[in-house]
């Protein structure tokens, strides 16, 4: 199986993960416990900030000149 980590597998699988950890939690009670949603609460905030990150970073390349771009005073 070939698997390359990429931004979008990487967030992906962190999406997989959460989702099934609140989902188990859920079903088995043990929501209620305070390190439970510590992890799971903490888990969506670093997803959160790496979506953000993400998007600031596609933000700044579409802003990018292309390498052979020729200045206008020229």
């Amino acid at each position: 199986m070939n698997f390359s980590f990429t931004r979008n597998n990487l967030v992906m699988a962190g999406v997989i993960i959460i989702t099934l950890g609140f989902i188990i939690a859920g079903v088995f009670d043990v929501l209620d416990y305070l390190i439970v949603k510590f992890l799971l609460f903490s888990g969506f905030a670093v997803l959160f900030v790496v979506a953000v990150l993400v998007i600031i970073d596609e933000k700044k390349r579409k802003n990018r000149l292309g390498e052979n771009s020729q200045a206008d005073l020229d």
